[in-house]
C-alpha cells in the first residue's frame, strides 16, 4: 500500500506494453536463431519476438558464438551463428505456405567468432539463384538483407556457397507474411534498398511495426523535421500498415517556398525501383491553412494535388520500374497551397530477378526421400538442378525455356545402398537414365520401373537381387527402346525361368543360362530335347557375331588399313562402275563438290538419285566412304537421308542416296541458289523440327548412341516437299557401350560449328552434336553468316547476343520475314539456340528436350498463322532465361 503514484504508474505501463507485446499476432512469422542450441526457444525482450534454434532446418555447419564483449550491443537472436567450413553449399530448408507472400531477411554478425578476424566474404542464395553477395568487412557491424519474395513451392531453400574467400556463416533468418496484393510488380521480386522514418533520427521494427519492417532514422540536415505523436488506435491505416510511431514524424523543406526533394544516385543505371511513398497530416490546421502540392520525377509529372489527410495513412507508389543515372522527386507546392508540402516515410526497393525456375517439386520430394531411405552421404543441398554451377553429383537435368527443370539422371552406383528399390524412384517421372549398380540392393526387380515411361538405361548390374526380371522389362529390352543391365546378380533370372535350376558359363558379357529340368516321363524328355536344340542354335548365333565382331571393332568408322572391302559387304543393293556410269549418264550432270569427291544427278528406273563418287586420291575420304556405307546400313528414319547402294570396285567407289531435289538448307537461307523458295517462319520451323528429330534419332533411337560429328547447314538437305533430312555421316562416331558418356578422337568439324568443349578437350559427346545445331538454329533465324568475312570474324552467337541484350527481337529475325511471325514464338526458338550453343556442355539441353520446345515454337506460329489465334506480333517478349551469360563461343 506504501507503492507511490509514479511506481504504479510505471508499472502499470510496462505491464500494458508487455501485454501488447504478447498480443502481437507472430502466426505469420519465422524466427530462427541461427547456431543456436538444439531445442532452445527464447524471447528478445526488446522486440518480443520468438525465436527457435536452426537445429530442424539444417543438418550441416557448426554451431558458434561471437566475442562476449559485442553481446551487450546487438539483440540475442545474433549472439550465435552457424559456420560452414565443409561443403561448397549448405542450405536451410524452411517450410511455407506456397504462392505466400513474405519479407525473407538474413542477418550477419561475423563478431570475430573464430577468434582469427579473417572476414570472409560468400554467396547468398535464394532457391535456385543467386541472391547476393556477402562481403563481411567489419566484424562488429551486423549486415542484415531484405526481399519480398513468393516462393513458387511449399518450402525455400537459402543457402551459403563457399567461393573461396572465407568460411560462410549466417546469424538469423526471419520470414514475415505479407498481404498477397501489396508490394505488387511486374516481373521479380523486390530487394530492400532502404526504408526511412522521415523526420525522426530513430530507428523502429516490431513490435510496432506488424509485419517487422526495419525503418531507419534519417539525416535531417536539409530538411526541416516535423513531430507530433499519434496514438496507434487513432491513426486510420491501409494495406501498408506503416507504424503510428513512423507516422508521427515527417519532413519539409528547410526554405518553405522551395520544392521538398529527395533523390539517390543507384549504384547500376540499369537497376529498376519501386519506390513507396507514405503521407499523413500530423497538424491540425487551421480553416485558412491548405497543404497540397504536386509530385514530379526526374523533372516529370508523376502525381498531382496531393493533400493529406489528417491522421489518415495515404500511400502512393510506382506501378513499374524507375531507373537511370540518377532519381530525383520533387515535392512542389500547388499554387493554392498555403504550407509547404511534407512525407511521413519512403520505402525504396531495387527489383531482383531470379531467371531460373526451383526444379519440378514432386522430383524434389522424390530424390529428397530417396537421400533420406538410403541415407545418401553426398554433399546434396539446396535445390538439386540449379544453379547448375552446384547440380547434385549424380544427377543430370533438363531445363526446359519455360517450365521447371526436371531430374532425367540418377546416378547411384557404387554408393553404399542396402535395402530394396524404393518406389519413390517412380515419382521421378522424366528419369531416362537410372544406375544402381555396385551395390548391395536386395529384394526383387520391382516393375514398377518399367511405368517409366522416358526411361532408357536401366543397370542393375553387381547388386544382390533375386527373382523374376519383370516381362515388362525384359520386353523393352528386346525391343531396343530400354537398355538394361542385370549382371552380376547371382539369384536373378528373366521372367518365367525361375523354377528352373540355372547355371552362369560363358565369357561376361555372354553370360549362358543353360537349363536342366527334371526328367520325370517321355513328355519331359521330349522338353529336354528341344532345350538342346534351342540352346545349339543360339550357341551357333553368338559364335557367328563373335567372329563379325572380331573382325569389326568399330562399326560405325573402322580404321582404314588396306583394301579390305569385306567390311562393305551387305545386303543393299550393290553396283557395279559400268552401272554407275549408266545412272550418271558418264557423269553428265555435277550437283555438288566436296572435299572427298563429286555429287553427280543420276537415274534408277526413272527415279533420281545423287551419285557421290569418291576422290581416288583421298585416303581419309575412303575411310568416311566406309564409315557412311556401315551406318547407313543400320539407319532408318524420316529425317536422315537414305543410302540406295554403293560402287566398291577397285578405285572406284561410289555412294548411291535418294535425290534431295531442293538442295541444301544453306543455299535457301542465303539466297545463293537460284529460283530459292522464301521460307516463312513456319516453314524455318518445320526444318528445324526435321532436323533436331532426326539427331534424336541418332542419339536416341540408335543402340548404341551415334555421334553425327559434322552437323551444318549444307549437311541439311531438302526434298521436293522441303523435309528437312541429315546427310553427310563421313565423320561419325558411337558413342561406346562401356558406360562412357563420350569418346575422345582428333578433332574434326566444321569451324563455326565446331563445340568449344570438344575443341579444347578432344572429348566428343552428344552435346557437341546440340552445339553445331544450336548454330544452325541461329542461321535459320537470322540467315546470317556463321562467322562474318570482315575483319572482327563475329560469330553469329556473338552477334545475336548483343541484340538480345537489348530485347531486340525484329533485328535478329531475318528482315525480309518484315515482321510476319509470333513474338513469343521466336523468342523460344532464340532462347532454345542460346541454350544449345552454351559453352558448358552440362548447360545445353539434351535433343529431346530441344525437339520439344522447337515442336512448342512452331504451335505457337500456327496458332496465329493456322488456326485463327491472335495476331501476336507486338506481344511482350518472354525472357525467361538470362542469355547474356549463355552466349560467349569463339569462332574456330
Amino acid at each position: 500500500m506504501g507503492m507511490s503514484r509514479s511506481f504504479l504508474v510505471t508499472f502499470l505501463g510496462c505491464l500494458v506494453l508487455a501485454v501488447l507485446i504478447q498480443a502481437q499476432d507472430q502466426s505469420g512469422f519465422i524466427s530462427i536463431a541461427c547456431g543456436a542450441p538444439a531445442g532452445v526457444n527464447f524471447t528478445v525482450p526488446n522486440t518480443g519476438l520468438n525465436y527457435t534454434s536452426d537445429a530442424n532446418f539444417i543438418n550441416t555447419g557448426v554451431s558458434r558464438t561471437i566475442v562476449p564483449e559485442l553481446r551487450d550491443q546487438f539483440l540475442q537472436n545474433v549472439w550465435n551463428l552457424r559456420s560452414f567450413p565443409e561443403g561448397q553449399r549448405n542450405c536451410y530448408k524452411i517450410n511455407i505456405t506456397r504462392g505466400s507472400k513474405y519479407l525473407i531477411r538474413a542477418s550477419f554478425l561475423y563478431g570475430n567468432y573464430d577468434g582469427l578476424n579473417m572476414l570472409p566474404k560468400f554467396d547468398l542464395l535464394l532457391g535456385a539463384n543467386r541472391w547476393l553477395t556477402v562481403n563481411i568487412n567489419n566484424a562488429s557491424v551486423s549486415l542484415d538483407f531484405e526481399i519480398i519474395y513468393v516462393p513458387s513451392l511449399d518450402y525455400v531453400h537459402i543457402c551459403m556457397v563457399d567461393t573461396g574467400h572465407g568460411t560462410p556463416f549466417i546469424s538469423a533468418i526471419e520470414l514475415r507474411t505479407l498481404r498477397i496484393d501489396i508490394y505488387e510488380t511486374r516481373f521479380g521480386s523486390l530487394e530492400t534498398d532502404f526504408r526511412v522514418d522521415l523526420g525522426s533520427n530513430r530507428g523502429y521494427r516490431y513490435n510496432y511495426d506488424v509485419y517487422d519492417r526495419y525503418w531507419s532514422g534519417a539525416d535531417l540536415d536539409t530538411w526541416r523535421p516535423l513531430n507530433f505523436p499519434i496514438d496507434a488506435d487513432s491513426l486510420v491505416q491501409n494495406d501498408y500498415k506503416p507504424p503510428a510511431v513512423v507516422m508521427s514524424t515527417a519532413i519539409t523543406p528547410a526554405n518553405v517556398s522551395a520544392p521538398l526533394v529527395i533523390s539517390w544516385k543507384p549504384d547500376d543505371p540499369k537497376d529498376s525501383f519501386y519506390v513507396y511513398l507514405h503521407f499523413t497530416e500530423i497538424q491540425v490546421l487551421a480553416k485558412n491553412q491548405t497543404r497540397e502540392f504536386n509530385i514530379t520525377l526526374n523533372g516529370n509529372p508523376w502525381t498531382e494535388n496531393i493533400s493529406p489527410r489528417y491522421h489518415s495513412v495515404n500511400t502512393i507508389y510506382s506501378t513499374s520500374g524507375i531507373s537511370g543515372e540518377k532519381i530525383n522527386f520533387s515535392f512542389v507546392m500547388t499554387e493554392t497551397s498555403t504550407l509547404p508540402p511534407i512525407i511521413n516515410a519512403i520505402e525504396i526497393y531495387r527489383v531482383k530477378e531470379f531467371p531460373q525456375p526451383d526444379t519440378y517439386q514432386g522430383d524434389v520430394d522424390a530424390i529428397t526421400t530417396i537421400k533420406s531411405v538410403y541415407g545418401v552421404t553426398r554433399d546434396w543441398q539446396g535445390d538439386p538442378c540449379s544453379p547448375k554451377d552446384y547440380l547434385w553429383e549424380g544427377l543430370n537435368c533438363t531445363y526446359p525455356v519455360v517450365d521447371s527443370p526436371r531430374i532425367i539422371t540418377l546416378n547411384l552406383s557404387s554408393s553404399g545402398l542396402s535395402g530394396k528399390i524404393d518406389p519413390s524412384i517412380l515419382n521421378l517421372t522424366m528419369l531416362e537414365k537410372l544406375d544402381l549398380s555396385n551395390n548391395s540392393l536386395d529384394g526383387e526387380v520391382p516393375d514398377f520401373l518399367s511405368q517409366l515411361q522416358h526411361l532408357k538405361i536401366l543397370n542393375l548390374e553387381n547388386n544382390n537381387l533375386s527373382g523374376s526380371i519383370p516381362s515388362t522389362l525384359v520386353e523393352k529390352s528386346k525391343e531396343g527402346s530400354l537398355s538394361l543391365s542385370v549382371g552380376q546378380n547371382p539369384h536373378l533370372c528373366e521372367s518365367g525361368q525361375c523354377n528352373e535350376k540355372e547355371k552362369e558359363k560363358g565369357e561376361e558379357e555372354d553370360k549362358k543360362n543353360i537349363v536342366t529340368p527334371v526328367v520325370a516321363s517321355a513328355g519331359g524328355v521330349v522338353i529336354l530335347l528341344l532345350a538342346v536344340a534351342a540352346i545349339l542354335r543360339t550357341l551357333k548365333r553368338r559364335n557367328s557375331k563373335a567372329s563379325m565382331v572380331e573382325k569389326d571393332q568399330s562399326p560405325i568408322s573402322p580404321q582404314y588399313t588396306g583394301q579390305d572391302d569385306s567390311l562393305l559387304q551387305s545386303k543393299k543393293q550393290i553396283y557395279s562402275y559400268s552401272d554407275v556410269l549408266n545412272i550418271t549418264n558418264n557423269f553428265n550432270t555435277i550437283v555438288g563438290k566436296g572435299g572427298s569427291g563429286t555429287v553427280y544427278l543420276g537415274y534408277i528406273d526413272d527415279t533420281p538419285v545423287a551419285v557421290k563418287m569418291l576422290s581416288p586420291s583421298s585416303v581419309h575420304g575412303y575411310q568416311q566412304f566406309q564409315a557412311e556405307v556401315k551406318l547407313l546400313m543400320r539407319v532408318h528414319h524420316k529425317n536422315l537421308i537414305s543410302l540406295v547402294g554403293y560402287c566398291n570396285e577397285g578405285d572406284n567407289k561410289a555412294l548411291i542416296y535418294e535425290y534431295m531435289n531442293n538442295g541444301n538448307l544453306q543455299e535457301h537461307i542465303t539466297g545463293k541458289r537460284s529460283k530459292t523458295k522464301f521460307f516463312t517462319w513456319e516453314d524455318r520451323l518445320r526444318i528445324a523440327v526435321d532436323a533436331a528429330s532426326g539427331l534424336e534419332y541418332l542419339q536416341n533411337g540408335c543402340k548404341p548412341p551415334i555421334i553425327h560429328r559434322d552437323v551444318k547447314s549444307t549437311n541439311i538437305l531438302l526434298n521436293e516437299h522441303f523435309q528437312a533430312k541429315l546427310s553427310d555421316f563421313g565423320l561419325s562416331k558411337i558413342i561406346p557401350t562401356d558406360g562412357s558418356t563420350h569418346v575422345s578422337t582428333v578433332i574434326a568439324g566444321t569451324p563455326g560449328y565446331l563445340d568449344p568443349e570438344y575443341y579444347i578437350t578432344n572429348r566428343l559427346t552428344e552435346k557437341s552434336d546440340v552445339y553445331s545445331f544450336g548454330v544452325v538454329l541461329l542461321e535459320i533465324i537470322t540467315s546470317k553468316p556463321v562467322i562474318t568475312k570482315n575483319q572482327e570474324k563475329t560469330h553469329i552467337s556473338q552477334w545475336v547476343s548483343s541484340l538480345v541484350a537489348k530485347g531486340d527481337i525484329k533485328s535478329i529475325v531475318d528482315s525480309r520475314l518484315e515482321g510476319d511471325f509470333d513474338n513469343n514464338s521466336v523468342w523460344k526458338a532464340v532462347e532454345i539456340a542460346a541454350a544449345c550453343v552454351s559453352p558448358n556442355p552440362n548447360r545445353r539441353p539434351i535433343i529431346s528436350v530441344i525437339v520439344t520446345e522447337l515442336k512448342e515454337s512452331l504451335a505457337m506460329e500456327l496458332a496465329r498463322t493456322k488456326y485463327g489465334g491472335p495476331d501476336s506480333r507486338d506481344s511482350v517478349k518472354p525472357v525467361t532465361m538470362n542469355l547474356n551469360t549463355e552466349f560467349s563461343p569463339q569462332a574456330r
